[in-house]
C-alpha cells in the first residue's frame, strides 16, 4: 500500500513542513525502538471529519510510554488539540489516517532510559481507505509466537514490540497469505500481528483474552460493545488452534484494519469462503457508527470541522 503523506506535521508543539521534520542519527529510538505510537482513525461522511474514540487513543498513547517510563511532555488536551488543528492544517477532507508518536531523543547509547530521558512527540496524517480486501483475506497460523508479558509488555504501542509483527508478516506474505495468525506462548490463538482475531460460532462471537497477550485494542473493545448492543453474545476467552479451523466465522479487527473477514486459514475454508452474516452485520454497523450515521455512539466521535 502507497501512502500520500500530508503537507504537515506537528513537531514538539509546533506545525512544520514534513520535508524539514529532521530527526538526529544519534536519536536513542532509531538504536533501540524506545518509540511510543497509536494508530488513530478520522472518517469524512461528506460534511465533516470525525476522529474515532480520539480520547482512548490519546490515553493509551501516554499509557503505553508508562512502562518505559519515557515521558510524553505535552498534557492530553494539547495532543488532542494537536491531532484536530493539524487536519485543520492539511485541509483533510477525506478519510485519513493519524499517526501520533513520541520517542527518546539524543540519550547517547545508555539502556537506563528515565522520565528525565529526553523525548520528541511529532504527529502526521494522510489520506487512508481499506487496508485489506472487505470481501475477504487469507491468514496463515505464523510460525512464530507472540512475546509475552514475561518478556516485554504486551499492553504497549512501542516501535520494538512490532519486530515481532514484521516476522509474522513476512512469513505470511511470502508464503502466500494476506495476513498471520500468531499464537500465544502456551500454543493459543493470541491475533494477528497489528490486529485483534474474533471467532463467530452458533451466531456467538468469541475472542482471546489478555492473557494469551493480545493487545487490549481499541476497535476490540467497540465491538464487544457494539454486538451486545445488536443483541450477540460475546465471550472472552482462551481460544485453541484448532477452533479456527471449526468457525463459522472469522474476522479481524482494529483502527487500520477496522473490521476484516477471514475466508480462509491455511488450507481451511471458513464457513462458505465469503464474508459471513455476523461478520457483515458487524461491518455495517461500524461503518455506520465512525461515519455519524447512528446517534447512540456519537459520544465516540470527534468533530473537526
Amino acid at each position: 500500500m502507497k501512502f500520500s503523506f500530508s503537507k504537515y506535521v506537528w513537531f514538539d508543539g509546533k506545525f512544520v513542513l514534513r520535508t524539514k521534520a529532521k530527526v538526529p542519527v544519534t536519536a536513542h529510538a532509531i538504536h533501540y525502538g524506545t518509540s511510543v505510537f497509536e494508530g488513530i482513525r478520522g472518517y469524512w461522511n461528506t460534511k465533516n471529519l470525525f476522529i474515532f474514540r480520539l480520547e482512548e487513543h490519546t490515553r493509551r498513547l501516554r499509557n503505553s510510554g508508562k512502562f518505559y517510563h519515557i515521558s510524553l511532555n505535552f498534557s492530553d488536551k494539547q495532543i488532542k488539540s494537536a491531532i484536530m488543528n493539524l487536519c485543520k492544517k492539511n485541509n483533510l477532507r477525506k478519510s485519513c489516517y493519524i499517526r501520533p508518536f513520541y520517542f527518546v531523543g539524543e540519550y547517547g547509547i545508555n539502556l537506563h532510559v528515565t522520565k528525565k530521558a529526553p523525548t520528541h512527540i511529532v504527529i502526521i496524517t494522510f489520506p487512508f481507505g481499506d487496508l485489506f480486501n472487505k470481501n475477504g483475506i487469507s491468514a496463515t497460523v505464523s510460525e512464530w509466537r507472540k512475546f509475552s508479558d514475561t518478556s516485554t509488555p504486551t499492553q504497549a504501542k512501542m516501535g520494538g514490540n512490532y519486530l515481532n509483527s514484521i516476522l509474522a508478516t513476512q512469513d505470511a506474505k511470502q508464503r502466500g497469505f494476506d495476513e498471520a495468525i500468531l499464537l500465544d506462548q502456551s500454543g493459543n490463538v493470541s491475533e494477528a500481528p497489528g490486529e485483534n482475531i474474533f471467532l463467530v460460532k452458533n451466531n456467538e462471537l468469541i475472542t482471546p483474552p489478555l492473557s494469551s497477550s493480545a493487545l487490549d485494542g481499541i476497535t476490540r473493545k467497540s465491538i464487544i460493545a457494539i454486538s451486545k448492543d445488536m443483541g450477540f453474545k460475546s465471550k472472552v476467552r482462551k481460544v485453541g488452534k484448532n477452533e479456527l479451523k471449526m468457525a463459522d466465522e472469522v474476522f479481524l479487527s482494529g483502527t487500520a484494519a477496522e473490521i476484516t473477514p477471514v475466508v480462509k486459514i491455511d488450507k481451511n475454508r471458513i464457513g462458505d469462503s465469503k464474508v459471513g452474516n455476523v461478520t457483515k452485520l458487524l461491518m455495517t454497523a461500524y461503518s455506520n457508527i465512525v461515519m455519524n450515521k447512528n446517534k447512540k455512539y456519537s459520544h465516540w466521535l470527534t468533530k473537526v470541522y
